[in-house]
């Protein structure tokens, strides 16, 4: 089994943390977004994992830093990395050809800005699966219709009238993904676009004509990553599947001086809590100190000091200094306010 992962894009939703370092790498409930997905898909594959290919963008932005963290990752499932550049953010198809010598056998497509929470078999039958979550509202998904024997029939974008509740949550996987790569590929010869784009919906609806069976594996979770807010709200959802899971999220190392952790909280090596009041629902990073503050339903990444904080629903990069009596926050990478 393979791992595809597209992560070219920006992530300019959430700048200022997204300045310096790529949104897939940002850590939340103390593991990078992209570390997170591919392990947790990993686990629900309960097979192997021959391969994780990985599709970047700019080699300026995404350097040798985040290469080596990727190959980190593939080496902790024993899995080849191979690193792939999509030159321009030229859609979803465009990104998955990308990474066209590792399109073959079965494999799974996973864009790396979500993630999900699921325990559920592959089909056997199905020549393809497209992970779905139950959702309220779906005219605000692209959601899939659905025959009388569950398979899928076709996908539509943002439906005026109800097709099913089952949006599409951009997780794929592909008995046989060299069957994808055939039709995308003569998606791009024939230049079919939409928005200045190529799209995996019409690889996927060649296939479908072609008379492959793709059914649906339903998440429990989807949380998304999109913005300060939304990846506040995904760290709070992630630290409670993980305390209920029984995973430890306080490093021993952490120093507390007159100061209080009210779980469940992540808080990495080194930190140092003077005078202070932790959590609920906070991620706090390696080697840093909090003074004299209360921080509850935020995130704090690496090397930071915090000082007179009384902070609730903020997002503070790394390298940060920060002294003030603000709450609300989003400070991305190497701020100083004091």
């Amino acid at each position: 089994m393979k791992i595809i992962v597209p992560m070219a894009g920006r992530g300019s939703r959430l700048r200022p943390h997204t300045l310096t370092v790529p949104k897939p790498l940002i850590p939340v409930a103390g593991m990078p977004i992209v570390h997170r997905l591919v392990r947790d898909i990993a686990k629900i594959l309960k097979q192997p994992i021959e391969e994780v290919a990985f599709v970047l963008g700019d080699p300026a932005f995404f350097g040798d830093d985040v290469v080596e963290s990727l190959q980190a990752l593939g080496a902790s499932l024993g899995a080849k990395t191979s690193i792939y550049r999509q030159d321009k953010p030229l859609g979803t198809g465009h990104a998955i050809m990308s990474a066209k010598a590792s399109l073959s056998g079965p494999a799974v497509v996973a864009y790396a800005d979500t993630l999900i929470r699921a325990d559920f078999d592959l089909d056997p039958q199905a020549d393809a699966v497209i992970w779905t979550k139950q959702v309220e509202n779906p005219e605000a998904y692209g959601v899939v219709n659905l025959n009388s024997k569950n398979e899928i029939t076709e996908l539509v974008e943002k439906p005026k009238q109800f097709v099913s509740d089952q949006a599409v949550i951009g997780i794929y996987y592909f008995k046989d993904i060299g069957l994808l790569k055939q039709k995308l590929q003569q998606i791009l010869d024939e230049n079919i676009m939409h928005g200045g784009e190529y799209q995996i919906n019409d690889g996927i609806k060649r296939m479908m004509a072609d008379g492959k069976v793709f059914k649906t594996g339903t998440v429990d979770e989807w949380m998304d990553c999109g913005n300060k807010t939304v990846t506040i709200e995904t760290n709070t959802k992630m630290l409670h599947f993980l305390d209920q899971e029984g995973e430890k999220l306080v490093s021993d190392s952490v120093t507390l001086n007159n100061a209080k952790i009210i779980p469940p909280c992540f808080i990495g090596e080194n930190v140092v809590l003077n005078n202070t009041t932790v959590g609920p629902n906070v991620s706090i990073g390696n080697n840093t100190t909090l003074e004299n503050s209360t921080v509850k339903n935020s995130l704090i990444q690496n090397q930071t000091s915090i000082k007179n904080a009384n902070l609730d629903n903020a997002m503070i990069g790394n390298h940060v200094i920060y002294n003030g009596e603000f709450t609300s926050i989003s400070i991305g990478d190497y701020s100083v306010l004091e």
